[in-house]
């Protein structure tokens, strides 16, 4: 049913001056009834007037859209009237109204007033409409301008619909990336999203920190036109075999979503092939067939530090408790010498959970070996990382040698593979249960002792001497710089650099540099929520309503909340967040706070050394970031 169908000549009043609201509404009625659709005026009457109580219908722009829906009416009818003078009609906007329509609904079960209601409301949003409407003549050209716009968009909308279905493909996609708490779900989100409007159908499997969603079946493999995997990790890939494949980082899923929906339509994709069909040879190479040594090395080391996260997360947080249950038990100052020695360990309680949380920290090292050369050489690598991780710990090269131990796995299995790829096919069965294990633990066993703890050993304990003797001014510096590299690319390779130096340094038993580094990812989101409810003219409405989000993400100690606001505008959104980021981390130096969980955000504050001036710099941070955003972005429209 169209618009012009429910508004007659009859129904239709143009240049009416009214001087309340009430008026407008009777005089309104007053032309309903006229056009023969009430059978009861005073109680269609009365239904409107409870519409307006519950909210006013004047929807802004000099628009006011009442209506009714009840048994007093006999069909479904519109009523129009223009104001030139205007009058105020209590609208969402505080402008006085123009043009109002006026909806009678019969009290059944289709909500045909909703259909026209909605329907009537996307024809008003177009300014170039409602000006035509205004100036109309007389009651004729009135109708007359709703029929040739009604009719040209629903040509459009048809044209559209077409369109679509001449177009629609099945795309399937995988996101995933080293962390899996954000840019996963970014990912998928904005992949949905473009997908949708552009007439596909889209389904995304997420391998994020809380295992895999959406898992994508065989029968749906089968069926699709293209999948697209983003992911900054390895992800299974045999399933794919023989499909169209696009491959890329998981942040061109967040920046590049419509250039990878138009590529999968376009269909020029190339098929992929595990190689040699085999699903421990199925590897992801992500962004593209050349991609970068740089982010290829990335890449692997982010899947080692994701999955050793979990170890350094709960043993950390409960070595602190243990730390935080001593101190408020006993006093120290009392106690001699030996016995404060063993702070965190004097207490029944406390000594339970340091020692829980110190087992945990003993599996941080090997883990993140593991899972690099798993990264590099797949499950046989696994093994051999674990082995050199082992050895980094228990020797002196800790997190450096246990690094150098990981990619070191990863290439020995390569090689070995290499080696043995001409043995007789019925062999093939031994390879990962012996030749692999046997020649893969000697060569880094003996790798780890006499080429890699030596030099690494004493390089790492220099480090160590390093940061513990830097004080004042100097390590006030490395907060600063550190902190600031927290915000440089908001999750991406600098802000990781920086958050491996600050676990790194907790391995060695230097916490304030963590404390350091969580703050100046904190700061990011924090400062963009806190500037868009103070500079509301800098940022869309669409920025507006998703800023407040930021500050559960900026406590969580999520920084990739901020990643929408500085792609839009990088060059005055990232110096603002820099500036507050590097600011905090110095502070937090300033003040000698210390962490030893590398995660939590404001949840691990209590077991933070000095919580309270921590939370005066995250504070501090936070304001100039949200000031300076002020200062250099530039007003919206």
């Amino acid at each position: 049913m169209k618009i012009t169908d429910l508004l007659v000549r009859d129904g239709i009043r143009l240049n009416v001056n009214v001087s309340s609201k009430a008026e407008a509404i009777n005089q309104l009625v007053d032309l309903m009834e006229m056009t023969g659709s009430l059978k009861d005026k005073e109680a269609y009457k009365a239904q409107v007037l409870k519409r307006e109580e519950e909210g006013t219908t004047g929807i802004g722009e000099g628009i006011a859209i009442p209506h009714g829906k009840c048994d007093a009416v006999i069909k479904p009818a519109l009523a129009a009237m223009v104001i030139p003078k205007g009058v105020d009609y209590d609208s969402l906007d505080g402008e006085p109204v123009h043009l109002a329509f006026l909806i009678a609904a019969p009290n059944t079960e289709d909500n045909i007033h909703l259909d026209v209601l909605s329907r009537l409301s996307v024809l008003l949003m177009d300014e170039e409409f409602t000006k035509q409407l205004k100036q109309a003549k007389t009651p004729d050209e009135f109708l007359q301008i709703i029929d040739k716009t009604e009719k040209e968009r629903m040509k459009k909308q048809e044209g559209k619909e077409e369109k679509k279905q001449e177009r629609n493909c099945k795309i399937l996609a995988v996101t995933a990336c080293p962390t899996g708490i954000a840019h996963t779900y970014m990912a998928a989100e904005a992949l949905e999203k473009k997908a949708v409007s552009m007439g596909h159908s889209i389904k995304v499997e997420t391998r994020g920190s809380g295992g895999v969603k959406n898992v994508v079946t065989d029968r749906e493999i089968a069926e699709a036109d293209c999948i697209i995997v983003c992911a900054d990790t390895n992800v299974p890939m045999e399933r794919f075999d023989g499909k169209k494949v696009i491959q890329r980082k998981v942040s061109d899923g967040i920046h590049k979503a419509e250039e990878l929906i138009l590529l999968a339509e376009s269909g020029e994709v190339e098929e992929y092939h595990a190689k040699n069909g085999k699903k421990e040879e199925a590897h992801l190479s992500t962004g593209t067939d050349k991609d970068s040594i740089g982010h290829t090395i990335y890449k692997h080391l982010m899947s080692g530090v994701s999955h050793m996260l979990p170890f350094v997360v709960g043993g950390g947080i409960l070595i602190a408790l243990a730390f935080l249950i001593d101190s408020m038990s006993v006093d120290l100052a009392s106690l001699d010498p030996e016995t404060r020695s063993q702070f965190g360990t004097i207490t029944p309680t406390a000594a339970l959970l340091k020692g829980i949380g110190g087992t945990a920290f003993q599996f941080m090292l090997p883990i993140l070996a593991g899972f690099i050369a798993m990264s590099i050489g797949d499950r046989p690598g696994l093994l051999l990382g674990i082995v050199g991780g082992a050895i980094a710990s228990e020797g002196k090269s800790g997190f450096l040698g246990a690094l150098i131990a990981g990619f070191l796995a990863g290439y020995v299995i390569v090689l070995l593979k290499k080696a043995f790829d001409k043995l007789p096919e019925s062999l093939e069965g031994i390879k990962p249960v012996l030749l692999y294990p046997f020649f893969g633990v000697l060569i880094m066993g003996l790798s780890m002792k006499f080429l890699i703890e030596p030099p690494i050993g004493a390089l790492n304990q220099a480090l160590t001497n390093g940061l513990n003797s830097m004080s004042g001014t100097s390590s006030i510096l490395l907060g600063f710089i550190l902190a600031g590299m927290m915000a440089v690319d908001l999750g991406g390779p600098v802000n990781k650099a920086a958050y491996v130096f600050g676990t790194a340094a907790i391995a060695s038993g230097n916490y304030n540099v963590m404390a350091a580094v969580m703050i100046g990812g904190m700061v990011p989101p924090c400062a963009i929520a806190l500037a868009t409810l103070l500079f509301k003219d800098k940022f869309t409405a669409e920025e507006r309503k998703s800023g407040p989000t930021n500050f559960v993400m900026g406590l969580s100690f999520i920084s990739e909340g901020a990643i929408p606001f500085a792609a839009a505008d990088p060059l005055h959104v990232i110096p603002a967040l820099i500036g507050g980021s590097a600011v905090s981390g110095a502070l937090s130096m300033a003040f000698q706070c210390e962490l030893m969980a590398p995660h939590g955000g404001i949840f691990v504050f209590p077991v933070v050394t000095n919580s309270m001036m921590y939370f005066v710099s995250l504070v501090v941070g936070t304001i100039i970031s949200a000031i300076l955003l002020g200062v250099l972005k530039k007003k919206v429209n």
